[in-house]
């Protein structure tokens, strides 16, 4: 069952995403002046309005790519061999990355959208939605991605775009 906020999320993306996608690109090509300081002050701002445990929709409908240090620590964990876990858990997916086998992701309890293993969770899942972890450009095609996805990310979108003012 879809969460209230995924709902409207998939509502507003209806109308908005290709003015997003749109705003995207376009900065991504000619970065608006001062885009990369207003993106942490932005950030804060999501984050106000977004709760993660209402939604956990990148937990349900994508999947983190596993590093060999994230593997290690997950399967340390669990008192597995670093083998034992990426068989049991783990495919390569067609960029030859290791990702889930399985959506929702494995460690996720559905009924209160918590991660079982987040004190240990891959590193891919400690920096999404990735608002500001590098310049506006370097991370452009991943927010492009995101806003189907995460609300907070479809929030940063559509506030940068108030702010910047439409792109030429």
């Amino acid at each position: 069952m879809q969460a209230p906020i995924v709902r409207s999320l998939k509502r507003r993306l209806v109308y908005h995403r290709k003015t997003f996608r749109s705003f995207i690109n376009k900065s991504e090509k000619k970065p608006p002046r001062g885009i990369d300081q207003l993106t942490p002050i932005i950030e804060k701002e999501v984050w106000k309005d977004i709760d993660c445990l209402s939604c956990a929709n990148c937990c349900k409908s994508m999947t983190p790519t596993f590093t060999k240090q994230d593997i290690k620590r997950i399967a340390a964990h669990f008192n597995e061999t670093p083998e034992v876990f990426r068989k049991k858990w783990l495919v390569k997916d067609r960029n030859k990355d290791l990702v889930n086998k399985v959506q929702p992701c494995q460690f996720l309890d559905l009924k209160t959208n918590k991660c079982s293993i987040y004190a240990i969770r891959p590193v891919d899942c400690s920096g999404f939605p990735h608002l500001s972890k590098k310049r506006w450009v370097d991370y452009a095609h991943v927010h492009k991605q995101n806003i189907d996805y995460c609300p907070a990310t479809y929030k940063m979108v559509e506030k940068m775009m108030e702010r910047v003012g439409p792109l030429k």
